[in-house]
């Protein structure tokens, strides 16, 4: 069974149609999986560099700072100790590592669900060209026609050069190509729009098992 999606060009008129594969545009959403798999995304990217002295790396001599009684303060026995100023933390954070085993096929699962959502929400489009020559206003203009809502992912193809010198630099979409695709950037965005290049690309790559840069490449030589 597969899911018609109408084609439509930069004026906003039906240029034609593509089928959707069920298995991927009408899969069954499983939340806590997307949520395990967004979790884990957002873990991998982050560096995990920050570090802290405890109160044997900071500098100063393990002398006692004042005799232990009389002096009606609290005893301290080095200048180093976490009270003092300019000691160690007393749970210095380490360098660590926040990556997450995340099978593929969970991946791959979180993606189909997600993009499922979308589209049984009619929040995915097809546009037959983003723009034939470099232009930022009509490359908006194209994009923007199918929904005013905030965030909006826009998929392009990689030998589509003027649709990414148009768009790259927009601040109000994210732009991606086939192969970048992910539950995330699709779940924080409220539309997604597809050029006729790039959801064919992304079919044919699922279909296949290729990556999409040499479905590309192929398309590029067969042309």
């Amino acid at each position: 069974m597969a899911l018609t999606l109408e084609v439509k060009n930069a004026e906003g008129k039906k240029v034609g149609s593509v089928d959707l594969p069920a298995e991927i545009f009408d899969a069954q959403t499983n939340i806590p999986l997307i949520h395990q798999v967004v979790t884990a995304q957002l873990a991998a990217a982050r560096q995990g560099t920050q570090k802290a002295k405890n109160r044997g790396e900071t500098s100063g001599s393990g002398k006692k700072p004042f005799k232990q009684k009389g002096t009606g303060r609290a005893r301290q026995g080095s200048v180093r100790a976490p009270l003092q100023r300019g000691g160690g933390a007393a749970h210095a954070v380490r360098p660590r590592s926040y990556f997450q085993r995340t099978p593929k096929k969970m991946i791959a699962a979180a993606l189909r669900g997600v993009l499922s959502d979308r589209q049984r929400n009619e929040r995915i489009h097809v546009l037959d060209s983003v723009t034939a020559a470099p232009s930022t206003k009509a490359a908006l203009a194209a994009v923007r026609q199918f929904s005013t809502r905030k965030n909006l992912l826009v998929v392009v193809s990689r030998n589509e050069d003027a649709a990414w010198r148009s768009l790259r630099n927009a601040d109000d979409l994210h732009l991606l190509v086939p192969d970048q695709l992910n539950a995330y950037d699709i779940l924080k965005s409220d539309d997604v729009v597809f050029s006729e290049a790039a959801i064919k690309d992304f079919l044919k790559f699922k279909a296949t098992g290729k990556s999409v840069k040499s479905v590309a490449r192929e398309s590029e030589v067969s042309a």
